[in-house]
């Protein structure tokens, strides 16, 4: 397990090695055939910010090779803000004084609809971790309510065993993100108090789970903010690199996440520039060329949009982060987004800028043996 790796790791000592990789070292990154992780290890460096350049200038050689210039448009449907967990940065925190929402079959219907409506064809559910209340069976119930109205199907949701997510994966979904917040152990002590998201472990292990399970594509990150995002990219990508290895049926992407406002006003322990970002997303297509990189409208529309030519591969638009949203806005979101414009005008954009919005790129026919 991908556990067993990460144990071979002390983070401490693994930051001092990256922030001690030389100029030299990245030029040797840069001139490599293949990088490994060393090649990784300089290009995640302080020294690789003198090489932003070079490096942005072969990631998008590698992506227009492996991806062209598309780019997969999904949007997040937020079923419930209920949640049983502490987690120090995020509005949904049980102690925070939200409203709480669960929506309805009618609810769901709506919000389904809506999105349908825009043309978009990949949904991601997403909920907070209340498995009593927004339980397997909730989500098979909300599964069926959507019945053919969209080609795939993710979940964002409280990790699961291989038989739960088997069972999400009979009723239509194909993919699975789970956010891992923090590679660091005592930092996710530190940020996740109290309920089930505590355990380290059975968080870690969430992809993989899912990989068994059969979904066909895996997304991974950690919340930029909660520690020095270096060493944090540099485990993270250890983990894609594992996925990929072991799991090689499914697709593995990235997210880069900057933490952002929300109820509870938590404060970031790091502050991640827009060069940190671009660094973070550089190194990862240089290390694994074939891999989904995904900026959502936690971004402004103006850092979204020139981040387009660097590797990206994945983009929401017109998101809502609190249930019943589309519908109508209001408390209760679990971030403020940055990117307000429509689905239309964000299309428009990538058009003008000779990228295609890919709204489809799979049947779900394939899934369910149709």
């Amino acid at each position: 397990m991908f556990v067993d790796i990460l144990n071979n790791y002390d983070f401490n000592d693994l930051k001092k090695f990256i922030h001690s990789r030389s100029e030299r070292d990245v030029e040797l990154a840069l001139s490599a055939s293949k990088i490994d992780e060393d090649h990784f290890a300089a290009l995640l460096s302080p020294a690789a910010e003198n090489f932003i350049e070079p490096m942005a200038a072969e990631a998008h050689r590698i992506t227009k090779q492996r991806f062209g210039n598309t780019i997969k448009i999904y949007a997040p449907l937020y079923l419930s803000n209920e949640c049983t967990n502490s987690c120090v940065y995020c509005g949904f925190n049980t102690h925070n004084t939200i409203p709480r929402v669960t929506l309805s079959d009618d609810e769901i219907k709506q919000e389904v609809d809506h999105i349908a409506s825009l043309g978009i064809q990949h949904l991601l559910l997403v909920t907070g971790e209340s498995p009593k209340q927004v339980g397997i069976d909730y989500l098979v119930n909300a599964l069926k309510l959507m019945s053919n109205k969209y080609s795939s199907i993710a979940i964002e949701v409280f990790p699961m065993s291989v038989e739960d997510y088997s069972i999400m994966y009979q009723n239509g979904v194909d993919g699975l993100t789970v956010y891992q917040e923090t590679y660091n152990r005592d930092k996710y002590a530190e940020v996740h108090p109290a309920g089930k998201k505590r355990d380290f472990e059975w968080r870690l292990g969430s992809a993989e789970r899912g990989a068994q399970a059969g979904f066909r594509f895996l997304g991974i990150a950690p919340l930029m903010g909660l520690e020095e995002f270096r060493t944090e990219q540099f485990l993270t990508g250890l983990h894609a690199e594992y996925l990929i290895k072991n799991y090689w049926k499914s697709q593995v992407s990235l997210s880069f996440p900057r933490i952002r406002k929300a109820e509870g006003n938590f404060t970031p322990y790091e502050l991640i520039s827009d060069t940190n970002l671009v660094q973070s997303m550089l190194a990862h297509r240089l290390f694994q060329h074939d891999i989904g990189l995904a900026i959502s409208t936690r971004e402004p529309a103006q850092m979204r949009d020139s981040l387009l030519p660097l590797g990206v591969t994945q983009m929401s638009a017109g998101s809502k982060t609190e249930p019943g949203g589309y519908s109508q806005e209001h408390d209760g979101k679990q971030f403020e987004i940055e990117d307000k414009r429509s689905v239309q005008e964000f299309c428009d954009m990538l058009r003008s800028k000779g990228y295609d919005p890919v709204m489809k790129d799979w049947d779900r026919s394939f899934l369910l043996g149709a």
